[in-house]
């Protein structure tokens, strides 16, 4: 099978490509050449030890046939190494009853295949035990035993203990691969989920400044229409109201979409909101006509900044739907207050406009969202006594999820 893993380019270094020989390349070319050079230092084994004619008879013609069949079974022996070895061990233990034939070549090779090729451990050790004592047999080192016997089983052997060596090499570098592609596609799923959450993290913040912002120009420009022809001066106020929060939003929005510039890219972002800039908002949304108190208690200085800007946003997002939705002279009630290893967070207005949450809107759902991030809670419901009040409980250890 090719390797599919893809090759990587270093800084600085070439393309690494392993070197691959001809054999590599073609290996049913390689198991052809080695079946035919096995057949040939068979045969030439065999006449140089026998003073016979090659072909004098119809037994030899019949032991001539069994090398080969032993030869061509190597073109399997990649794909089945026990199988081969069989043949191989079966067409020796036929040869053994014919006079002057010693040594089969294909033994030595289908022995390192079956070292190299099997995939289970325990047929491989079974077929190499079998293979020596045919080899003993062979080599008459029960009766006679003598150096060249030995010599000989001893290298038929090494040779395949030798080709399990390398197959087990090779499995420990296959799971090597196999781990490093694991980690490589974890790493990559962890880049893609980084990427989805500041993806969201985006989104949120783009809907409140946007969703803020363009509440706060609505109003004022429908108020600037309204006493347009009748007070002049008050419809220039509403307009000069509505381009201060234009440029606002231009400014919170370049400063969101410069973490999306590359890093070598000069950014002079400004700080993000928190609980010291909610009195600027409140005035801001006063501006508009809606009466908004804010109220503070417990120590708010030195929270960290993620829960400040979650505070700053829950509480800039609950104003924006009371302006789309409360109606006109609405009175709201904002209070942040820290107690119990908490920031509680309530906003509460008395305006009998439709509730937020049923208009397919994703001001309640962003809030939620943002609560749960910090390990926090957020109710928004309509309040016993009218209106609509929105509750958080945000934890000061903030809770990364």
């Amino acid at each position: 099978m090719p390797d599919a893993t893809p090759v990587r380019m270093v800084p600085g270094m070439g393309v690494w490509r392993p070197f691959r020989g001809p054999l590599q390349r073609w290996p049913q070319l390689t198991d052809a050449l080695l079946a035919a050079a096995a057949l040939a230092l068979t045969l030439a084994s065999w006449s140089w030890r026998s003073s016979q004619p090659l072909l004098g008879t119809f037994t030899d013609i019949g032991v001539y046939l069994a090398a080969f069949v032993a030869c061509l079974a190597l073109l399997w022996r990649r794909s089945h190494p026990s199988q081969v070895h069989t043949v191989v061990v079966l067409t020796g233990v036929l040869l053994l009853f014919v006079p002057s034939i010693d040594g089969l070549a294909p033994l030595a090779l289908s022995l390192y295949s079956l070292g190299r090729y099997e995939a289970d451990s325990r047929i491989s050790a079974v077929a190499a035990g079998v293979s020596l004592v045919f080899l003993v047999v062979q080599q008459s080192l029960l009766l006679a035993p003598g150096v060249s016997g030995v010599v000989t089983t001893t290298i038929w052997v090494g040779l395949w203990y030798a080709g399990r060596r390398l197959r087990f090499r090779g499995e420990y570098l296959r799971l090597l691969e196999d781990r490093a592609a694991q980690l490589e596609r974890e790493r990559h799923v962890e880049a893609e989920r980084a990427v989805v959450a500041e993806r969201n993290r985006i989104a949120r913040e783009m809907h409140d400044v946007v969703a803020h912002k363009l509440s706060l120009m609505t109003v004022q420009a429908g108020a600037a229409r309204t006493v347009g022809a009748s007070d002049p001066d008050a419809a220039l106020d509403a307009m000069a109201a509505v381009e201060s929060a234009g440029r606002d939003a231009m400014a919170e929005m370049r400063d969101l979409l410069g973490v999306l510039r590359p890093a070598g890219a000069e950014s002079a972002l400004g700080p993000q909101p928190g609980i010291e800039d909610l009195p600027a908002l409140v005035r801001e949304v006063g501006d508009v006509g809606l009466n908004v108190h804010l109220a503070t208690a417990g120590s708010l200085a030195g929270l960290p900044s993620r829960l400040q800007l979650s505070v700053y946003r829950i509480v800039q997002e609950a104003l924006t739907n009371v302006m789309k939705h409360a109606g006109e002279g609405v009175q709201v009630d904002v209070s942040v207050e820290r107690r119990d290893g908490c920031v509680a967070v309530s906003i509460h207005d008395n305006g009998v406009g439709s509730n937020p949450g049923q208009n397919g809107g994703q001001g309640i759902a962003g809030m939620r969202e943002r609560a749960a991030l910090l390990g926090g809670s957020l109710r928004a419901a309509d309040g016993s006594e009218g209106g609509f009040v929105v509750h958080a409980k945000l934890p000061i250890e903030v809770v990364v999820r």
